[in-house]
């Protein structure tokens, strides 16, 4: 099934959606996801519905703000470590980030999600983009901006 595909049932019954990009902005592919949302946010998408959270290194803070919106489902976006080509997208199971190469972050991701299932009912998701390097930078390699533009276009298509 494709990515696209994968993503459009995962989002067929959503009724409030939050999309919360992780990532150091200062290393490059590493700061894919807050590239995302800030890509998301100056589209000035006017939705109540849809709720784009640039958590940077630090996912734990926004739990409360998660909760206290409560939406139906959940997009974490961020570099991930697969064994796949510089800029491949892959939804990951949130089970299995223990296994995988997660980027820099405070608290494990796979941490973050059970804590955020603990008395909620929402759906999770996980989309991993391969990054080609984490060096000092403050831009993605072109690479891994065609991917994230790429995740921005599939996502307005299927909620716009």
């Amino acid at each position: 099934m494709s990515f696209k595909s994968q993503m459009s049932n995962f989002l067929s019954d959503c009724e409030k959606l939050i999309v919360l990009g992780v990532g150091n902005e200062l290393k490059s592919d590493d700061g894919v996801g807050p590239f995302i949302i800030k890509r998301l946010q100056e589209e000035n998408i006017e939705n109540e519905n849809l709720l784009f959270i640039d958590a940077q290194t630090v996912p734990e803070n926004f739990t409360g703000k998660i909760r206290k919106e409560n939406p139906t489902h959940l997009i974490i976006v961020d570099a991930c470590l697969m064994d796949l080509n510089p800029g491949d997208m892959q939804i990951v199971d949130k089970y299995d980030f223990a296994n995988i190469g997660i980027s820099t972050h405070s608290m494990s991701l796979s941490y973050f999600v059970r804590y955020l299932e603990k008395d909620t009912d929402f759906r999770i998701i996980f989309v991993g983009i391969e990054p080609e390097t984490m060096d000092w930078g403050e831009l993605p390699t072109s690479k891994v901006e065609k991917a994230a533009l790429e995740f921005i276009d599939i996502l307005k298509g299927i909620l716009l």
